[in-house]
């Protein structure tokens, strides 16, 4: 369920500063949480599949069922705290919110959208994170596909 936010005629569109420092916060989170699950994983396939230490990671089976756990908690991070609250914590960090255009909480596939063209965006040398600076409303290539906005939001008094 959508949830519609509050004080939607006192937020801007956030510039790019304020969403690299975001983006470093999260992305220190999100290294942890790979550090974590990485660990995991080795657990399992050393003690559950009981693969010899020189095999481990030699496997295609094993590449690829990391990275793609990596990339499912990579997701998780950010479409959770996305459509709560419209915010990670490090977007808390420096007051921004990702909302849809009409000031609501984005859904599972709007979050889904700006985490995959996130990726490309980065994946393209960080084009579509830069987009906001020649782009008349601040959107990077994750918002313009996701249909949703990053604002700033006013000091608490």
């Amino acid at each position: 369920m959508q949830r519609r936010f509050d004080q939607l005629d006192e937020v801007w569109p956030a510039g790019l500063g304020r969403r690299l420092g975001a983006m470093l916060y999260d992305g220190l989170l999100v290294l942890a949480i790979w550090i974590v699950t990485a660990s995991l994983h080795l657990a399992v396939v050393r003690l559950v599949l009981e693969v010899p230490a020189e095999q481990v990671g030699t496997g295609l089976g094993q590449v690829l069922s990391l990275r793609l756990l990596l990339a499912i908690t990579a997701f998780a991070f950010f479409a959770f705290f996305w459509t709560r609250g419209g915010m990670t914590l490090g977007m808390q960090a420096w007051r921004l919110r990702v909302q849809t255009l009409e000031g609501c909480s984005i859904n599972g596939l709007q979050a889904l959208q700006r985490f995959l063209v996130a990726g490309i965006s980065l994946a393209a040398l960080g084009i579509g994170h830069f987009w906001v600076l020649v782009d008349a409303e601040k959107r990077s290539w994750p918002d313009i596909a996701s249909g949703t906005r990053v604002v700033v939001l006013p000091k608490r008094r």
